[in-house]
């Protein structure tokens, strides 16, 4: 019984040092955890390609090349049509402040019998416009800021040309290392472990590898169709909305409110734009339900809404950037870890029903 507890207390030091580490090295860690990432994600495509009789060193080759003619077509078109969508909403501020002082806010005040002067949008109005012409000054500022700070820049650098360094030796040797990680388990309880990691693993895989195929599947959706509206913001609402499809249903609101006030400031109280709009994230809302969570994602998640998002900003706050990056794999080995704790307390004698009294005798 003392082994067991003093083994008990030594887990528990092993992981309150390895989470001393992860926070004291998290300013260094981004890196590595996007090269981990990108390496989970990219292996079943190199397993693929060793099964068509490729090598697996030309297999990571080849799945690198494609990652990276992927991030060039999306630097050299999407990135400047996102810029300057977002410089056009920049410009449309202004109209909206119109809309608030002489429309929305004057109908609150007088439903609530406010002052005259209890919004004082004129001065934020005034003030927003007089930095609407700095704009072109932006990338003047930015590369002031960081020639001044020569060494943050230096860092940053090194940090994101090191992914891909980290990506493909990690790629070129996962299986290796899985198996390496496999040896230190303990003989007697490898069995266990590597059904609970399995199940991990199917959990990690199907949100990671599905969601983000139906998060970018919704995302072009939704900008395809906003675009033939003729909604002038469509990419940028689109793809807002498919990012926040992160969560079940918070990609389908939070776009159609920014797509209606679009169309509000646009076309006015039109008709067809209106409907349109209705109809693009109607027909999303179809494909996502019916047909690209259960056919890439499936029902092996059972991460509730609430749960993403409480992990989400529990990482953020707690590790910043790279606590972002660690939050859902976590969040989805913790549930499998309390699914099977739950199992086990259903078995214990503290959840078992009382014994029957003995009976009477007369």
């Amino acid at each position: 019984m003392t082994i067991t507890h003093n083994n008990r207390w030594l887990w528990l030091v092993a992981l309150f040092l390895i989470g001393w580490l992860i926070y004291q090295l998290s300013p260094i860690l981004s890196p590595f955890l996007v090269g981990i990432l990108l390496a989970y994600l990219g292996d079943p495509l190199v397993d693929r390609l060793e099964r068509w009789k490729l090598s697996r060193t030309w297999g990571v080759i080849l799945v690198f090349t494609l990652f990276t003619l992927l991030c060039l077509l999306l630097l050299l078109v999407l990135v400047p049509m996102l810029g300057k969508q977002l410089m056009h909403l920049y410009e449309l501020a202004p109209l909206g402040l119109d809309w608030l002082q002489l429309t929305a806010l004057p109908w609150v005040q007088a439903q609530f019998g406010l002052d005259e002067d209890f919004w004082r949008v004129d001065q934020l109005k005034s003030a927003f416009s007089a930095n609407l012409g700095s704009t072109k000054d932006v990338v003047a500022i930015i590369l002031s800021q960081a020639t001044a700070s020569s060494i943050a820049l230096l860092a940053w650098l090194a940090n994101l040309l090191l992914v891909p360094v980290v990506c493909f030796y990690l790629l070129r040797d996962w299986d290796l290392i899985m198996a390496k990680l496999r040896t230190l388990l303990p003989r007697r309880r490898e069995d266990a472990v590597m059904s609970l990691m399995r199940e991990c693993h199917e959990v990690i895989g199907a949100f990671l590898r599905g969601q983000l195929l139906v998060m970018l599947a919704l995302a072009v959706v939704y900008s395809a169709g906003l675009m033939l509206v003729g909604v002038e913001l469509g990419l940028l609402i689109g793809v807002l909305a498919g990012l926040a499809s992160i969560v079940p249903y918070m990609g389908f609101v939070v776009g159609i409110g920014a797509a209606v006030i679009a169309v509000l400031f646009q076309f006015g109280l039109e008709l067809y734009p209106l409907l349109g709009v209705a109809a693009v994230f109607t027909v999303g809302q179809m494909m996502e339900g019916m047909l690209l969570t259960p056919l890439l994602v499936g029902d092996r998640i059972g991460l509730h809404p609430v749960a993403v998002i409480f992990a989400v900003l529990a990482g953020g706050q707690l590790f910043g950037f790279t606590g972002v990056l660690l939050a859902l794999p976590v969040a989805a080995v913790i549930m499998v870890l309390l699914r099977h704790v739950h199992d086990l307390y259903k078995l214990s004698d503290l959840y078992a029903e009382p014994p029957a009294d003995p009976p009477r005798q007369p």
